[in-house]
Order: structure tokens, then sequence, then C-alpha cells
């Protein structure tokens, strides 16, 4: 298989074959349509002027004068009305010329041989050196009837530019060619370099080095691909997190359930004790079920499958009634709660927006301090909805800020005195929002407090 660096010389010099070739044919045709009548009425009015000039000079030696006027560029063909032919200057590659068109330019007639040559494709007609391309005018000199047949002396006139034309063109050829070959290589090489860095990419090395400093498409592609490098490298660590973190929040419940099973068995053991056994048991199974159930709500949200069911939201009553239904936690804690949760109604899906306000609220209870204070707060903006949880909690620090939505990510359980958690649910919140069009914003100083912000379109 040919690389891109070879194709791109071989279409390259192509094309320059190609727009050579129709330039001349399109040069050629110009030529035919719009010089060569220019060109043929030019040397007509010369050999008319020359005929006047030889016929007012009856002195005049015919043969010394048009051996003069060939010096100096131009081929000559004489002829009388007696058959005699005279050549002066170069002489014509091709010699054949009808007798009648001599009779005929002897008794009068103009021959416009430059304007009628033929108009084949690969002949210009200006550098065909042939009689018939030529101008005949009728020339009288002491009474006797010539025909005169005059075309500029192309090789004299034009050599050294043929010579300088020839060399240009040769050089154009060469010079483009060269250029093609190391200019295409400087193009390439990104691509290869890119190629290269692809390949890496699969096998898992992520460190790759490409030029960024170029500053068009190469360059921009190259930035491109980091970012991409990045992004796959971080997913790959997300993925990496995720196996490791599900095994463990499967594993762990599991060994629980199949410990305090195991000490069930025993005979001796107290009705007391083994109602707190199953008591355990169950809570671990309950664990496990809002694991996969958070888990197959992520898959679906992933998938984008149609699992929204719109219509009329009163996004007011919803947190109200999430805000009833744990009143006890909030007391529990000796919370401060407080609320400005107007009759605001949204188009969206009433099940998944329970679960975003359901989230954001259990983590402001969980994760605040005792005696600390919750304000949610809604408020109208233009198309748009914001709905404000702010906490005094432990807050977040830079880092945790920036991956508090990743996927079983949960802040410093030293800070937090070990709060247990899936870490799916701020995950599933972000999906749910984007899924509604809309955005979420965190605001956070550790030891201070978090504030969310959840923008959603009115419809």
């Amino acid at each position: 298989m040919r690389s891109l660096y070879v194709k791109f010389v071989v279409f390259t010099i192509g094309i320059m074959i190609f727009s050579g070739i129709l330039a001349f044919l399109i040069s050629n045709m110009y030529y035919q349509q719009k010089l060569k009548p220019f060109n043929d009425q030019k040397n007509t009015t010369i050999a008319l002027n020359i005929a006047e000039f030889t016929g007012n000079q009856p002195d005049l030696d015919l043969k010394d004068y048009f051996e003069n006027i060939s010096s100096i560029g131009y081929q000559i063909f004489l002829v009388d009305n007696s058959g005699n032919e005279f050549y002066f200057g170069a002489p014509f590659r091709e010699k054949t010329l009808s007798h009648s068109t001599k009779e005929q330019v002897i008794n009068g007639d103009i021959f416009h041989g430059i304007l009628n040559f033929p108009q084949e494709t690969f002949v210009t007609g200006f550098f065909a050196n042939e009689l018939k391309n030529t101008i005949g005018v009728p020339l009288t000199h002491n009474g006797k009837k010539y025909a005169l047949f005059i075309r500029p002396d192309i090789k004299l006139l034009f050599n050294e530019m043929h010579i300088l034309f020839g060399w240009l063109l040769a050089l154009a050829i060469m010079l483009s060619i060269i250029m093609v070959i190391f200019i295409t290589k400087y193009l390439v090489r990104p691509i290869s370099k890119l190629t290269s860095a692809t390949k890496s990419l699969s096998n898992g090395n992520y460190n790759v080095d490409l030029d960024t400093t170029r500053h068009d498409e190469l360059g921009e592609l190259s930035l491109s691909f980091l970012r991409m490098a990045s992004k796959l490298e971080q997913m790959d660590e997300m993925r990496k997190e995720f196996i490791s973190n599900i095994s463990h929040d499967i594993q762990s419940p599991l060994s629980n359930i199949k410990g305090y099973a195991n000490l069930l068995k025993s005979e001796s053991m107290s009705p007391e004790d083994k109602s707190n056994y199953i008591s355990i048991i169950n809570g671990e199974i309950k664990r496990l079920s809002t694991l996969t159930r958070q888990l197959l709500l992520l898959a679906s949200l992933d998938r984008d499958e149609d699992i929204m069911k719109r219509k009329s939201v009163n996004i007011g009553k919803q947190i109200k009634e999430l805000i009833r239904s744990n009143q006890w936690q909030i007391g529990e804690k000796g919370i401060t709660l407080g609320f400005t949760l107007p009759d605001v109604e949204i188009t969206g899906d009433p099940s998944l927006l329970n679960a975003v306000w359901d989230n954001l609220l259990t983590n402001a209870i969980k994760y605040n301090k005792p005696n600390g204070i919750i304000e949610i707060s809604i408020k109208e903006q233009g198309k748009s909805v914001l709905v404000f949880f702010e906490d005094s909690g432990i807050g977040l620090n830079d880092k945790e800020k920036e991956r508090i939505f990743d996927r079983f990510y949960r802040v410093d359980t030293a800070r937090s005195r070990s709060i247990d958690g899936t870490g799916l649910g701020l995950s599933i919140v972000a999906a749910i929002v984007t899924l509604h069009g809309g955005i979420i914003h965190v605001n956070s100083i550790e030891n201070q407090g978090t504030s969310f912000v959840v923008e959603l379109p009115v419809r």
C-alpha cells in the first residue's frame, strides 16, 4: 500500500502535468480565436507596405531588397507570372502551395494563409514553418507582376527566447517537483506522527508528543488529538476506578451477609442477637438493591433510552414533599432548614426530577454539621428556573469539586466522619439534569459549606 507521502507527491505532480496540458489547450484556443486574426492582419499590413514600396521604386533591385528584408527577420517567397520562384531568408520546412493560390495572388487577391491555417489541437499556427502559413500579396515592379509570400522568421526573431523559455520551463518543472517532494514531507510529517500516536494510544500509552505550535488545520488536529488522549486517559482511569469501586461495593455487603448468615447457624444464639443479625443482613441487602437500582438507572441514562415521561411538574410542591419525608433526619441532626419554594411548573419527568432533589437534600443533610443550616430556594430567570440547595456542611476542596460528579467518587471519609454511600448519587443527578437540557453548578468552600445550583429550562 502506498504511503500518504508517495500519494501526495504523485497526485501533485499529476495535477501539475494535467494543469500544464489544460493551460496549453486553453492558450491555443485563445491564439486561434483572438491572436491569430490579429497576427494575420498585422503581417498583411507589412506585406502590402513592402509591395507598395517596391512598386514605387522602379530602380530597386528586388533580390537585394528582399535579401535585406529577410536578414532582419522574415522568410520570403516570390513567384512571377512566368512561374519563376525565389526564396529569401531561412528555408521553409514545408513548401507545398497550390498553383491556383499563386495565380490568384498574382492576379490581385490577398492570400490569408496565417488566418486560414488548420486549427489542429497541438499546432498554434504561429510556429508552423510552412509556405501555406504565410501572407500572400500581389506585387508589381517595372510592369512585371509577382506574388509575394511573407512570414516572420520565428527562429531568427525568437531563438534566444525559445532557449530562455525552454530553460525556464525545464527549471520550473524540476524545481516544482523538488519542492513538492520536500514540502510534502513537511506537510505529511505531522500526519505520520498522528498515526504513530494513534498506535501508541491503542496500546494504552496516553503520553504522546505532538507538535501543537503549527497555526493551521494540522496544528488544530494535533491539539484536538492531545485533548482526546487526555480524555481517554481520564476515562480509562475512571473505568479502572469504577471496576475497583463496584467490586468493593458489591463484595463488602456480600461478605457481611455471608458472615452473619453463618453466625445465624449457631443454635446457642440468643433471640436478640438473631434479630440484630437479621436486621444487618436486611440492611446489606437493601444497600445492594440501591446500588443495582442506581447502576441500572445510570446505564439507561448513558444509552439515552427513552425513559423520560414528560409532563408538567410543580417542583416547588415536589421539594416540599421531600422535606416532609426527611423531617426526622433533619431534626435528628438539629439542622435548621429554611426554604422559599413558590409553585413553579416546568416540563419534565417527575420521577427523575424527584431523584435529583432527593439526592441533593440527602447530601445536604448527610454532609452537614450538627446544628447546621440548609437553605432551599427556587428563582425564575427568563425561560429558566434556578433551584438552590445550600448547606453549612463540611464543604469541598478544589480537587473534590472537580470530581464530585464522577461515578463512585466519595469525599474524604476521614473529613466526613466515615459517611457511607454508593458514590453514584451526584453522577445520576448530573445525568438527569443534562437529559432535561439543564446545567448543574457547584460552589463550595472547605469547612464552610456547599451550594448546588440546578438550572432547568421551563419548557
